[in-house]
């Protein structure tokens, strides 16, 4: 093979890992384990897009980075397919969800493969096998024993058009994230986890996490741990009262008046009859804003009840209030008005000229139960949706619940005809009329004794954030059919060493540490925290810096990349070269040339020369690529002497930095020293050792083409080692001045410093210095220890 044909190395090589499996991983006792993963992607019919192959490529560079140590290696993969878009489809085209993500799964291995991904393919896993959603299930009932899986009404949003409800970081600007249509608030039943149990933990323990220091600020701001207490206020003419929260108990002399949330359960007590038109008409303009957009809005809104309270502090009658800049899951949905100590309260009070009263602060513990309470709400994980994991959960006839026994599991999602929901709220699982009974066994409270009872199943699916938080833990034992997890397994594999991702930071992040720690409680994780360390990319951006959307037309397909003739390898290369892997970076078809060109140029280097014979001194000989133009330095007279003593010291310098800079995870300055040490060895030429150096450093980012140079050179991969002493720097670069003003640059010997004549002839031979020199040369100043010669002519 005369000259880099990438594709022809790629499909030879995919072929061999396709056949060979080198990627499988077994748990070796007393051998140092690695286990690395991307956030799971939901596959979608459009496939892999170059951000994909970013995240991707980020988890094989560390995987065989530690492969190539000896480490022993996991690197799983799977797919996370319940959601939306495939029920959309399904509405659309009648296609079922199930044969739709069947054919979305294969189009993606076979891109993923087509990349040289280092993966373990037998321990693929998919959210929604009934084999992996069986123990979702399964992990569903377990809280629901602890009652950490429960019920309640509350107001929740709802999209008309894609008929579920949604979460508050699923609502954008009053419209559904999805479909973008207007969503509205409805009163509904439905099913939560109580994630607040373990609020105080997941927040203390933010800190000692190796995460990113934005994901875990995040975090900390999405938890939102507020101490104070809870203060009561009597409602005049009335036996109410409104128990406000304060995190300033010590200003309740300074409460001028009482504000309430919209959705206030009591809020229609508190109206009279000369406000309700008002109130109602407000309340239901509130209900239309997400509390983002409460919370950002600049100016205050609100309407007076027509009803007051009296502070117990000063005893004075104040008025109340509704406006939205009061969350109803925040504390008691009320709050006491402190204009003078609080900035929001004053723009309300001047807005609608209340009192703003300096009072004298108090005792924090004169008034009022001490209380902590929490931003984060619990949660909300019920969906009205077809395509999602059936909650394990049947009603009896007096509609109350009873969890499907655990021998009945899975509940498996039946098939039907018409997969749109109806405006009933239910999903379309509501129409399988047959999978709707269910026969469990109940205990008669009475008598004690058991009989079969018909009941009908939950037609709500879980939340896809309910699969996803516990999949890290299935990789360990993907096919066991007795557990979740095989707790020997888990005890060797986890908890996960590296997490990569570039998205959900907050929900899936916070989800997976709660499930976690419950697990843990419940003696099945050895573990509290699941996450090692986690690695957050940044997305890869048009060419103009514009996010790329189908709908602008500026969307990069990677296999366009690849069959272009560029190949994987150096699609994989330049995407760890756009820059830094936590920042943002526009894709530069420019670069993608440069990087095709140095891969190609790695190539020459090894299939273009032939390797001498040691040399008498016990040298290797050194070479150069075909066509590569000599030395003009004069250094080639000594080739053996000068060419080795370069080599060692850029072969170490090399593996040093590229090892250093991979534990750092500077990917980019990675690549550019390999891009340096191919430019120093066709400088000085390549020893065979030399080359082996070159493939084994490059292998994490060109795996086809550093494995196709490894076995030319008959070479294993292991990782490469430096050695210090030949960091010694040696090698010294000499300023040429003509006239005292800066001509050129020479490379010497550190030892030829003492010899101001050779130092001369090298730098008269220079072309820069010939031009110069032809006139008389008046005399030299050569300046040792500022590496320096100076010609004055």
């Amino acid at each position: 093979m005369n000259r880099y044909e990438p594709l022809k190395i790629e499909q030879k090589w995919q072929k061999i890992w396709e056949t060979e499996k080198p990627f499988k991983a077994n748990e070796v006792p007393n051998q140092p384990k690695m286990f690395l993963a991307e956030m799971f992607p939901y596959p979608s019919g459009a496939g892999l897009h170059v951000g994909h192959v970013r995240n991707f490529t980020i988890v094989d560079v560390l995987t065989r980075f530690y492969e190539q140590q000896r480490l022993n290696v996991l690197r799983p993969f799977g797919y996370d397919t319940f959601g939306l878009p495939a029920e959309n489809y399904a509405i659309k085209t009648g296609i079922s969800p199930q044969s739709a993500t069947k054919t979305n799964i294969d189009n993606f291995r076979k891109q993923a493969k087509k990349l040289g991904f280092a993966i373990d393919w037998d321990r693929e896993i998919n959210t929604s096998d009934p084999e992996y959603y069986k123990w979702t299930q399964w992990c569903f009932l377990q809280l629901y024993k602890k009652g950490l899986a429960y019920q309640k009404e509350s107001y929740q949003w709802w999209c008309p058009e894609d008929q579920t409800v949604l979460a508050n970081e699923q609502v954008e600007n009053g419209k559904c994230w999805r479909c973008g249509h207007e969503v509205e608030k409805k009163k509904m039943k439905q099913w939560f986890f109580k994630i607040t149990a373990y609020a105080d933990e997941l927040l203390d323990e933010i800190d000692n996490l190796e995460w990113p220091e934005k994901i875990k600020t995040m975090q900390k701001n999405w938890i939102g741990r507020s101490v104070g207490a809870e203060i009561d206020f009597k409602v005049t003419e009335s036996s109410l009262k409104i128990k406000v929260f304060t995190t300033r108990p010590d200003t309740i002399f300074g409460a001028t008046f009482l504000v309430v949330a919209p959705e206030y359960p009591y809020l229609d007590v508190l109206t009279t009859d000369d406000t309700r038109e008002t109130v109602l008409n407000y309340k239901a303009e509130a209900l239309k804003k997400s509390e983002i957009e409460r919370q950002e809005n600049k100016e205050k809104t609100g309407v007076f009840t027509g009803s007051y309270a009296i502070n117990p502090a000063t005893k004075e009658k104040i008025p109340i209030y509704v406006a939205d800049y009061v969350l109803a899951g925040y504390g008691t949905g009320a709050i006491m008005a402190v204009p003078a100590y609080d900035e929001r309260d004053r723009e309300f009070a001047k807005k609608f000229d209340l009192p703003i009263v300096e009072a004298k602060l108090c005792d924090r513990d004169l008034f009022g139960t001490p209380k902590t309470i929490y931003r984060m709400r619990d949660w909300l994980i019920s969906r009205q949706r077809y395509w999602g994991c059936p909650i394990p959960i049947a009603y009896d006839k007096e509609g109350n619940p009873h969890p499907i026994p655990e021998d009945q599991l899975p509940v498996i999602i039946p098939e039907v005809e018409d997969y749109q929901p109806d405006h009933s709220g239910h999903s379309a699982l509501a129409k399988a009329k047959d999978w709707l009974k269910v026969k469990i066994e109940v205990k008669d409270s009475k008598t004690g004794k058991t009989h079969l009872e018909e009941m009908t199943r939950e037609t709500d699916t879980l939340d896809g954030y309910a699969c996803s938080s516990w999949y890290l833990w299935r990789y360990a034992s993907p096919h066991d059919e007795t557990a979740a997890w095989d707790q020997k397994a888990i005890k060797y594999w986890e908890p996960i060493d590296y997490y990569v991702g570039a998205d959900h930071a907050v929900a899936h992040l916070l989800y997976i540490r709660f499930w976690c720690k419950f697990f843990a409680d419940e003696d099945y994780l050895p573990f509290r925290e699941p996450i090692k360390r986690l690695l957050y990319n940044g997305y890869i951006n048009a060419p103009d810096g514009k996010k790329m959307s189908k709908s602008k037309g500026n969307v990069i397909d990677p296999l366009d990349v690849i069959n272009d003739g560029y190949g994987a390898d150096t699609l994989r290369t330049y995407e760890m070269f756009i820059g830094p892997y936590d920042m943002d970076a526009a894709w530069d078809p420019r670069s993608v040339g440069g990087v095709y060109r140095f891969l190609n140029r790695c190539w020459t280097l090894c299939f273009d020369s032939e390797f001498a014979k040691t040399s008498s001194e016990g040298h290797p000989q050194l070479l150069r690529g075909r066509n590569e133009e000599p030395r003009e330095d004069g250094r080639d007279e000594h080739p053996e002497e000068d060419g080795f003593a370069n080599s060692l010291f850029s072969r170490h310098k090399t593996i040093k930095k590229v090892t250093e800079d991979l534990h750092r995870y500077n990917f980019n300055t990675a690549v550019a020293a390999l891009m340096e040490y191919v430019n120093e060895l066709y400088k000085i030429g390549a020893s065979e050792e030399d080359l082996i150096t070159l493939a084994k450093l490059l292998k994490p980012f060109a795996p086809h083409l550093a494995s196709e140079m490894l076995e030319k050179l008959n070479s294993d991969d292991e990782w490469p080692k430096w050695d210090e002493k030949y960091l010694i720097a040696d090698i010294v670069e000499i300023v040429i001045q003509i006239n005292g003003k800066l001509r050129a640059k020479l490379t010497v010997n550190a030892s030829d410093l003492e010899d101001e004549e050779k130092i001369t002839k090298l730098a008269l031979k220079d072309e820069k210095i010939k031009k110069y020199t032809e006139n008389d040369i008046k005399k030299t100043i050569f300046i040792k220890k500022a590496k320096l010669l100076n010609i004055v002519i």
